[in-house]
């Protein structure tokens, strides 16, 4: 492991390690579930903990000498000179055994990622402040590193007997955490085992080895312990989380969270975790329904609102989806929380609103989401969104005002003259699209997605003088770009010219992209055009398996109607048709044929 990585690791472990190497009590004990064992403990035990042992300082006078010395090490270091510093503070540290002199030669080891000389600081830090847990928290951080798996015995064995029954638990937890960072996951585990064997009667000793069994793929052992752990314990939640967690299948685990409901209806988290994995197994009206329970008990919670929402939306039910996001912007509203950002739920409010034809509603929901001064990111895309809602509902030119109206970055611009050309393009005004585009590259020469755009309307104009200068110029600035390659070939062989030329460009393309449906239609059309029927089927039809395309059904339909199979063409036709019946190129092939709708 490299020194830095050492730092790295040695700073997580002791973030973990903040309540395992104490034996102080803990004041919010929620973390630990009771124990089997509590009702066992004397009340005294129960109440209080260990008291809190200080560590006495050395009995050492400051002389001149050692001022010195600790001021002349705190200057080399504040210089650079990390190694100077280092060796007068341990050096001062060991001479007056002062526990604060070695802490302060660990934090320069630490900041100079210096792993070895950090390990010597820790454990004088540790030898001369035996009670302080923070030095045993960094001493901890180091045998883990090292798997010195009979230190870590010593020091949290100790704990564990030293600690109250409630902070035990923790202790135990937190343990199992810290230890998964271990490179050694065998010994770790072994480790486990053995430390909890005389607290067999504690929920959390059976939880911590569910977790380690399963981060070992142990899933006999884990689903055992966790089984244990929810018998001692039958109302706990971590046991029936645990349980779900290490459980072989989702449909398992989704069993086992919606037995413990029915003998714990009020456990909010576990229903929380119940609902989320009903969602994830798409089984949303199982889903909505257990947030609608959660709802009961917090009606104004925004994320159970929000969430019943989204489900609502993805049942098709746009009247109560509507419902739900209007309370949850009511709610956040009222939140007490200083960070609320509204724009998804009032982007899907805007997109129900344009699902009923209602563009007023759609465009005055964007309206109300806001830039935070710059800082939401989604901005830019809300602003786009309106564009096009503007196009929709006000006409073209009503859109193209907003956007020259828009304040954005050069980055942003571009983006604006691509969505300036698509919606001219949709209200079939060629012409402008081209013109916007073209000066969009005298602007932006380099900019191979506005090239890209420029190309393909000016094939829709049939300038293919300008197509070819721009794809070549896309091709030479990205060599690796598939799409420039494809178009380019595609367009030479739609139109039966330059097929040999087409035939090397497309299979560039292929090459770099081999699955791609486009290019395969590119590919199944050029070796039409050449009379290769059996390999047109072949590329046409995995084309269309991979993406059962309008355009690519075009194509294959007519190959098919070619060779005699007019059968075929005409339902792949017909299929195209339920799926976008003002297709051009669709509309025309049909027509050539006299297929009727």
């Amino acid at each position: 492991m490299k020194i830095s990585s050492h730092i790295a690791l040695l700073i997580a472990l002791c973030g973990s390690l903040s309540g395992c190497a104490s034996v102080t009590p803990v004041s919010k004990p929620a973390a630990s579930e009771s124990t089997a064992s509590d009702k066992d403990a004397p009340a005294a035990a129960e109440e209080s903990a260990a008291p809190v042992i200080a560590d006495p300082l050395p009995a050492v006078a400051l002389t001149d000498e050692i001022l010195f010395k600790i001021v002349s090490a705190e200057i080399a270091f504040q210089r650079g000179d990390w190694s100077s510093a280092y060796a007068t503070m341990i050096s001062v540290a060991q001479q007056t055994k002062d526990p604060r002199l070695a802490k302060r030669a660990l934090e320069m080891a630490l900041i100079s990622k210096q792993s070895s000389q950090a390990y010597l600081a820790s454990r004088l830090w540790r030898e001369y402040a035996p009670h302080s847990d923070e030095a045993a928290q960094y001493y901890l951080g180091f045998m883990i590193i090292n798997n010195n798996f009979s230190e870590i015995n010593t020091i949290v064995s100790q704990r564990l007997a030293l600690a109250t029954p409630k902070e035990r638990g923790i202790i135990m937890l937190q343990t199992q955490r810290m230890l998964m960072r271990s490179s050694d996951q065998t010994g770790a585990f072994a480790l486990l085992q053995e430390m909890y064997g005389p607290y067999k009667d504690y929920v959390e000793a059976h939880l911590a080895l569910a977790q380690a069994a399963h981060a070992r793929k142990n899933s006999t052992r884990a689903l055992s312990e966790a089984q244990v752990a929810l018998t001692l314990k039958p109302d706990s939640q971590l046991a029936a989380l645990t349980l779900a967690q290490v459980s072989p299948s989702a449909e398992q685990a989704s069993e086992a969270l919606a037995d413990f409901l029915k003998k714990n209806p009020a456990a909010r988290e576990v229903r929380q975790a119940y609902a989320n994995m009903l969602i994830e197994q798409k089984q949303f009206a199982q889903a909505r329904h257990q947030f609608e329970l959660l709802l009961t008990e917090t009606p104004r919670d925004p994320g159970t609102l929000y969430t019943l929402g989204i489900l609502s939306l993805q049942m098709n039910e746009l009247d109560t989806g509507e419902k739900y996001l209007k309370a949850f912007l009511d709610a956040e509203e009222t939140s007490a929380s200083d960070v609320r950002d509204p724009t998804s739920a009032l982007m899907y409010l805007s997109q129900i609103a344009d699902d009923r034809k209602d563009g007023q509603t759609a465009l005055d929901w964007l309206g109300k989401i806001p830039s935070f001064d710059g800082k939401n990111t989604a901005y830019f895309n809300v602003q786009m969104r309106r564009a096009q809602l503007y196009a929709k509902y006000e006409g073209t030119e009503t859109a193209i005002n907003f956007l020259h109206e828009m304040h954005v970055n050069p980055t942003e611009h571009i983006q604006v003259i691509q969505m300036e050309a698509e919606l001219l393009r949709e209200a079939n005004r060629h012409t402008d699209a081209f013109s916007v585009l073209q000066a969009g590259i005298t602007t932006h020469p380099d900019n191979t997605e506005l090239l890209y755009d420029y190309a393909m309307i000016a094939e829709k104009l049939d300038k293919l003088t300008e197509m070819e200068t721009a794809l070549r110029t896309v091709i030479k600035l990205t060599p690796e770009n598939q799409h420039a390659y494809n178009a380019l070939g595609y367009s030479w062989a739609d139109r039966n010219i330059r097929l040999p030329e087409a035939r090397d460009l497309i299979k560039k393309a292929l090459e770099l992209s081999p699955n791609d449906p486009f290019i395969l239609d590119s590919m199944g059309w050029l070796e039409f055009r050449v009379n290769n029927t059996n390999e047109a089927i072949n590329y046409l039809q995995r084309a269309y398996d991979i993406r059962p395309d309008v355009e690519i059904a075009a194509h294959l339909g007519e190959v098919w109607w070619v060779i005699g199979e007019q059968e075929k063409a005409k339902k792949i036709w017909h299929d195209a048709m339920k799926k976008e019946a003002d297709n051009e190129l669709l509309k025309s092939t049909m027509m050539r044929f006299n297929v009727s709708d």
